[in-house]
């Protein structure tokens, strides 16, 4: 039995959060939440997250898993907060240590930070499967846009993270630390493997030019035949050609530096100051 799927858009961010359900069952996921952050004011807030813990008390839903697909750059992830409103169970790539180390570093963190992914439930390997009610939620390492990117594949449904947008819009960018074009174009023929009618639920739209509504659900024949970065016919010396001339103009997602922070933890926020206060780090002149 295909998935039931619910999208919430969140259009500060340009973020779709999915909770993915299990028709036979009350058990859902839920993919990519968002916590609020006001920059200016260095605030947070829940009113993305609470649409959706509406959505599942409405439903009568029980959250089984709360999944990353990736370490996001450009929002801060709101897993934390759900797992302790639901009790799920929190999971993403085992390569997201590699992300952990690397801004464990760069935010010099110290041995308190640990980078073995410990701030996660499960950490999940490629081919690995998660039970979500009568169904299994399959899981595809799809690196390249990060080095920890994973799609979770469940019947009729891929959720494939940053690493496709749109085919009128194109394909994730590829100069986050540890990402490569040539990698991400791998990835995406990967996905490209499975069957042609796949719905295919991206984690980001921006509304390509000449598009006047955001869109967010494509298929895997869709983007083979119209992805205007990746389709059929575009070899790999091409895609890396144009993904790296393209990143090299454009500037770093304005959310990355509190964004990751938080996201290496799993959606916690770093341990309060001794005046009980918590302070998010800018690291100067390192990007």
């Amino acid at each position: 039995m295909k998935p039931d799927v619910q999208a919430f858009f969140d259009k500060q961010t340009f973020t779709v959060t999915y909770v993915l359900m299990d028709p036979s069952s009350r058990a859902c996921a839920i993919i990519d939440p968002v916590l609020d952050f006001d920059p200016a004011a260095s605030r947070t807030s829940t009113g993305s997250v609470e649409e959706v813990l509406q959505f599942v008390e409405d439903k009568g839903l029980e959250v089984t898993w709360i999944l990353e697909t990736h370490a996001h750059a450009d929002h801060l992830s709101a897993a934390a907060y759900l797992k302790a409103k639901t009790g799920g169970k929190t999971a993403t790539g085992k390569w997201f240590t590699e992300v952990q180390s690397t801004f464990k570093e760069i935010f010099n963190l110290g041995d308190d930070f640990l980078a073995n992914g410990e701030q996660f439930d499960r950490l999940l390997d490629d081919g690995d499967l998660l039970e979500l009610g009568a169904m299994s939620i399959r899981v595809i390492h799809t690196p390249g846009h990060t080095p920890a990117c994973v799609t979770y594949v469940a019947d009729d449904a891929a959720f494939v993270g940053d690493t496709l947008f749109m085919p009128d819009y194109g394909t994730a960018r590829a100069d986050f630390p540890g990402a490569d074009a040539g990698t991400l174009y791998r990835s995406i023929q990967r996905i490209f493997e499975l069957p042609a009618s796949t719905r295919i639920f991206l984690c980001h739209d921006y509304k390509a030019p000449g598009r006047d509504e955001f869109a967010w659900e494509t298929t895997v024949a869709e983007q083979m035949e119209q992805n205007i970065h990746v389709h059929k016919g575009v070899t790999e010396q091409e895609f890396v050609e144009f993904r790296n001339h393209r990143d090299a103009g454009l500037g770093m997602p304005k959310l990355i530096l509190p964004s990751i922070q938080v996201n290496i933890r799993a959606g916690e926020m770093p341990p309060a100051d001794d005046n009980g206060t918590v302070y998010l780090r800018l690291p100067l002149n390192v990007f």
